[in-house]
């Protein structure tokens, strides 16, 4: 099933191009506050599960075209997002487990705008990554078990602001529009092996991302269990599984971001610079390169002896 937010802040079922509503169906889930409905669906979809497969099976919706897609969650309460945790087309092994968290007002949908703010950063980059939505409270989760703590997934794109002052800052990632999600929830009996999906990244019509999840280096399992032993993850959380960077590039203002993954789907933002700055287009070689020898050494970024980037 694939669940979406739409319109003024409605929930639906993506089915064939049509959406149908299931505000009906939910019922006190529908909150005044769109960005709680779907923590609120999430965390009780067992009672109305049965229900929502009925309304998919007879339901008629309206086209995709004629509303608007929204994020399909607004606001998570925690977006925690994994670093250097692709092997980079390399026999591996994967650098040493780590995350960070981005901003929950980072957060904007399909057809929404990424803002390039004055941060002094030397450029900004499109990070793609396959994002876990979290289904019930986890704490402290083993390995074994930490599948059964997924939702679902959606798709989401990393805007990461490089600061040349704070190299080993995370900071530039949290600006406002930095977290695009969309275009909707897939639950995760719709996809038995999330390690295996292409993800693909386009900008201006010029292929970027071209990667599988099974270049992953620290899989889901393990990701919930370290997450989880740090802070609780609770319905609706997400956590964005990381990129593989040798298809980075960076944004400018004008440019036109299509993301799709493999069974969650597709959707276009677009992007804003009021500097007007520019770089140079295409795949930023540089930092593929960089992060590729850090995994063969070993050595993850900011750590003593990582292969140093441009400032």
């Amino acid at each position: 099933m694939k669940l979406v937010m739409f319109g003024d802040g409605l929930p639906g079922i993506l089915q064939d191009n049509q959406i149908i509503d299931i505000s009906a169906v939910v019922g006190d889930c529908v909150s005044a506050d769109r960005n709680q409905t779907m923590q609120r669906i999430v965390e009780n979809f067992d009672s109305f599960s049965s229900d929502l497969q009925s309304l998919a099976a007879s339901g008629e919706g309206i086209s995709v075209s004629d509303t608007q897609l929204l994020a399909p969650l607004g606001r998570p309460d925690k977006i925690v997002a994994m670093g250097a945790n692709y092997l980079e087309n390399t026999d591996g092994p994967a650098l040493p487990i780590f995350s960070f968290f981005k901003s929950q007002d980072s957060v904007i949908g399909p057809g929404d705008t990424i803002v390039l703010p004055d941060s002094g950063a030397r450029v900004y980059h499109h990070e793609a990554e396959m994002v876990v939505v979290i289904g019930k409270e986890a704490r402290n989760v083993p390995e074994s078990e930490a599948m059964d703590y997924v939702f679902g997934y959606t798709a989401g794109i990393d805007v990461s602001g490089r600061h040349p002052a704070v190299p080993r800052s995370l900071f530039g990632k949290s600006h406002d529009t930095f977290c695009p999600l969309g275009p909707c929830i897939v639950t995760k009996d719709e996809i038995p092996d999330p390690h295996d999906l292409q993800v693909k990244l386009w900008v201006d019509g010029g292929l970027r991302h071209d990667f599988n999840t099974s270049d992953m280096g620290h899989r889901i399992p393990e990701c919930i269990a370290f997450v989880s032993a740090t802070t609780v993850l609770r319905p609706g959380d997400i956590i964005m599984t990381g990129t593989n960077h040798q298809g980075i590039g960076p944004l400018q203002d004008g440019d036109k971001v299509e993301l799709d993954i493999e069974k969650i789907g597709r959707y276009e933002v677009s992007v804003s610079d009021p500097l007007g700055r520019s770089w140079p287009k295409g795949i930023d070689a540089e930092i593929g390169e960089r992060i590729r020898k850090m995994v063969k050494l070993g050595i993850p970024p900011g750590a003593p002896g990582a292969p140093a980037g441009p400032k």
